[in-house]
């Protein structure tokens, strides 16, 4: 480890699929600035959010805990004032830390937050906000306040014959730009006063409304009848809990206009093609990064992660955006650790990971005391090659809790488990369950959750998730003493 604390370069995108990057394979999107960071370092196959919402996953991510350890289990939950968050605890030990883009820690309804998301003591000394692009305003949103001072507003300009899909904002006006200009501001400013810096990038692309900008949306539309149609097989939500039947119909259970059955071919390629315009743009974003700490020397002192808060159904299963399910485009998300020259480079890791693991990785990295609070289990010793890369945990787990307020009739619970081969779902609220083999079906199709031929696995797999459950206890307050 070099002798002057690494400084941290952490870029979070929104609502991102690992199938939308070309290291993960995807030969038809254009990432290669991405793809040149998994290259440096470690590439995650199998890492999974601890919630498929984002203030719940963003909760337990920057803590090292739980959703519900937190408190902070729904969108429009505010994070509890006693809270660590990782930033913070670096704060603490004399980073100077910075955040361009979403945090979404508190409610960002413009009923309730009509100027700035409400903070705790978050240890960000540069706070740039900017919660979202999809058609609100908030007063102190600072990516639209540059537009504002380039005569220039948020577009969403309809396609032909397609509904869900939009042309936004050309790339030198979109957010993600934005928060790219203010990442180099601050890296250089800490640099010219020789600061350690902790510095969070957080895209909300690829989120929705899918409104890439439109020389990035046509080349892709150009591929054609290559865009793979949705990962769906006909009658197969009869056999799928209540949810994922209602959000068939109506993303969110209230958006008519993504009514699965209803779409066209052309619709459902549109909306995958603008999931890949976004990413190319996110590309050019983290290259300009990139080019910045090598030309500085600094990216031999940066540990740099690439990730996002979780992902998007984007039809696979019948169903677009995010709910109340765990299934692999939901739940599985990109994670890339690069620290070039200090950890092993080129490495493609099958360890079960869960993103809660990031918080005590990082403080282990730059060699700081592990917060009790922490839930996590550090990745570090797969990076320091005191571990293979291959092993860290035994399984994963992930919970919803009425996340999003979409299905008053019957508030959503449920929870899930993942064993590396063999993933449960228990519908808490409903009583419904699911059970993939993920080894004989890796697309999910086939719930074996009431087969009478799988309920030792079953079994087996619900006291799995009883234990899972019962070690999201809060370890805090600590013990002091043995009575």
């Amino acid at each position: 480890m070099s002798e002057k604390k690494p400084n941290v370069l952490w870029i979070c995108t929104d609502q991102q699929r690992t199938d939308t990057l070309g290291c993960y394979g995807n030969s038809m999107v254009s990432t290669p600035n991405i793809d040149k960071l998994a290259a440096w370092g470690v590439l995650f196959e199998q890492a999974y959010c601890q919630s498929p919402v984002c203030t719940p996953s963003r909760a337990s991510f920057m803590t090292g805990r739980y959703a519900r350890t937190t408190r902070c289990r729904q969108n429009g939950q505010k994070m509890p004032a006693d809270e660590k968050l990782i930033s913070k605890l670096f704060a603490e030990h004399g980073y100077l830390c910075g955040l361009a883009g979403k945090l979404h820690l508190a409610p960002c309804h413009p009923d309730v937050c009509k100027g700035v998301e409400e903070r705790i003591d978050d240890g960000y000394h540069a706070f740039y906000w900017s919660h979202a692009t999809g058609g609100h305003s908030w007063a102190l949103d600072e990516y639209l306040q540059w537009l504002d001072g380039r005569g220039v507003s948020l577009k969403r300009e309809p396609m032909d014959e397609i509904r869900q899909t939009f042309y936004g904002n050309d790339s030198e006006d979109r957010q993600g730009t934005w928060c790219t200009d203010k990442a180099l501001q601050f890296i250089r400013s800490n640099r010219k006063f020789g600061n350690s810096w902790f510095m969070s990038v957080n895209f909300f692309d690829p989120h929705h409304p899918f409104d890439p900008p439109r020389d990035l949306m046509d080349k892709y539309m150009k591929l054609g009848d290559e865009i793979p149609l949705p990962n769906y097989a006909e009658g197969e939500l009869a056999g799928k809990p209540l949810y994922q039947q209602m959000d068939s119909r109506k993303a969110y259970n209230f958006n008519g206009a993504f009514n699965f059955s209803e779409m066209t071919e052309l619709e459902h390629r549109a909306a995958r093609a603008s999931q890949w315009a976004m990413l190319e743009h996110l590309d050019i974003q983290v290259g300009r990064l990139l080019e910045e700490l090598e030309a500085s020397g600094e990216i031999h002192n940066t540990l740099i992660i690439f990730m996002s808060d979780h992902g998007e159904m984007l039809g696979d299963h019948g169903i677009y955006w995010k709910g109340p399910y765990f299934y692999q485009e939901l739940v599985k998300v990109p994670l890339i650790v690069a620290w070039p020259g200090m950890i092993a480079s080129g490495i493609r890791s099958e360890a079960l990971v869960e993103l809660v693991d990031l918080a005590p990785t990082l403080l282990e990295a730059a060699g700081l005391p592990l917060y009790p609070g922490i839930q996590g289990k550090s990745l570090w010793p797969l990076f320091s090659g005191e571990r293979s890369p291959n092993t860290h945990r035994e399984s994963v787990y992930c919970e919803y809790y009425n996340a999003q307020p979409w299905h008053p009739d019957q508030p959503p619970q449920a929870t899930m488990v993942f064993d590396g081969r063999y993933k449960l779902v228990r519908v808490h609220s409903t009583k419904e369950g699911e059970l993939y083999d993920l080894q004989a079906d890796p697309q999910e199709h086939h719930n074996l959750y009431d087969q009478a031929n799988c309920i030792e696995v079953k079994a087996a797999l619900l006291e799995l998730l009883s234990d899972r459950m019962a070690f999201t206890a809060d370890p805090l307050p600590e013990r002091l003493a043995d009575w």
